[in-house]
């Protein structure tokens, strides 16, 4: 039994052990011009307790960048279209490493079941640090965070619309004021990525804090992290597909770690958006408005309302700020609290 730990251990499959993160580095980074599938395993007994990792060496050493996709299994765009990256990536034609996590969230892939993993009901995008004695959920973030998040130079984590959302595509990093050259290069990546839209986020906590999202735990890390959204309602779209490849390819590009003809060609200044006011489900009911993701709003708008089961009103939606929808729910049902509208301006 202590030989088959032993292997295990070594070979990066049996968690959690202080060990893991010495021998991701010496098994997969060392490496050149080839690519390794593995599948890193937890503690649950769940049938879903593992991670699929996917790392290509290429044939000169270079950076880093590290791929998150499927952190909510629910949200496809990203997901396919990393499937998509790396069955195209030669690695002979790579300088550097791709670390790419092509679906974070297994359970909640397979059981399609937005937001949360199943097994445990917890949201890994809430979960960073994560601990090495919780739940699967907890195990898995404390993994992405001992492991993949400090051997990265760049770190990307790809979202989309789940089941319920409308969203406009747009790439975003957190604006650490103390951390100034890793803002930079997020920013310069950003503009690099082609897409139309980039949102700065504030960036507030302390160094001991827990960093809840993927990427701002990368953030705090002092790596430079930023993020893809694209992609809505729980459908695939080839066109946001697309959009997440080309900023991927345009990014590489920029690192020059990889030449590709899907580089964007476009010389269009992005819009940039600088804060964002989230409006909350004040009341539980049936959300009805004609607004979609993209539009623009003006202050004290009228954006929908919600009603009861009778389809008696009971609330209406005021817009606080005029400014750009980046995101809402775009289903009728909503439940007090959650996020209904988020405006960037």
């Amino acid at each position: 039994m202590k030989q088959i730990k032993k292997i295990l251990i070594l070979y990066g499959l049996l968690f959690p052990f202080t060990l893991q993160a010495q021998n991701f580095t010496k098994s997969f980074l060392q490496s050149q011009n080839e690519r390794k599938d593995t599948l890193i395993r937890f503690s649950s007994s769940s049938e879903f307790n593992y991670l699929p990792l996917t790392v290509i060496n290429g044939k000169e050493k270079g950076p880093v960048f590290t791929i998150v996709a499927g952190i909510h299994g629910y949200e496809y765009p990203p997901i396919i279209a990393v499937q998509e990256l790396v069955n195209e990536i030669n690695p002979a034609e790579l300088k550097g490493t791709l670390v790419v996590l092509p679906i974070a969230n297994i359970a909640s892939f397979y059981k399609r079941v937005p937001f949360v993993n199943p097994v445990d009901s917890k949201n890994l995008n809430n979960a960073f640090p994560g601990s090495a004695s919780g739940t699967l959920t907890e195990q898995i973030a404390h993994w992405i965070t001992g492991n993949i998040i400090p051997q990265s130079d760049v770190f990307l984590d790809i979202h989309g619309g789940d089941a319920n959302e409308d969203l406009l595509p747009f790439i975003c990093y957190y604006d650490r004021k103390d951390a100034s050259l890793q803002t930079s290069q997020a920013h310069q990546l950003s503009v690099a990525s082609g897409i139309d839209h980039i949102v700065s986020y504030p960036y507030t906590i302390s160094s001991t804090e827990p960093a809840k999202y993927a990427f701002k735990q990368a953030t705090q890390h002092d790596i430079t992290a930023l993020s893809i959204e694209a992609g809505k309602l729980g459908t695939v779209q080839s066109e946001n597909v697309q959009l997440i490849k080309t900023a991927v390819y345009n990014m590489l590009d920029h690192m020059t770690m990889y030449t590709t003809t899907g580089r964007s060609t476009k010389t269009r200044a992005p819009i940039i958006l600088s804060d964002q006011v989230y409006i909350k489900v004040p009341v539980k009911g049936i959300f009805y408005s004609n607004f979609k993701s993209g539009d623009r709003v003006l202050k004290g708008q009228e954006l929908g309302y919600i009603a009861d089961e009778f389809g008696k009103t009971l609330h209406t939606i005021l817009s606080p700020t005029e400014g750009l929808i980046l995101y809402k729910v775009g289903t009728p049902p909503v439940n007090k609290d959650e996020t209904l509208f988020c405006i960037g301006h």
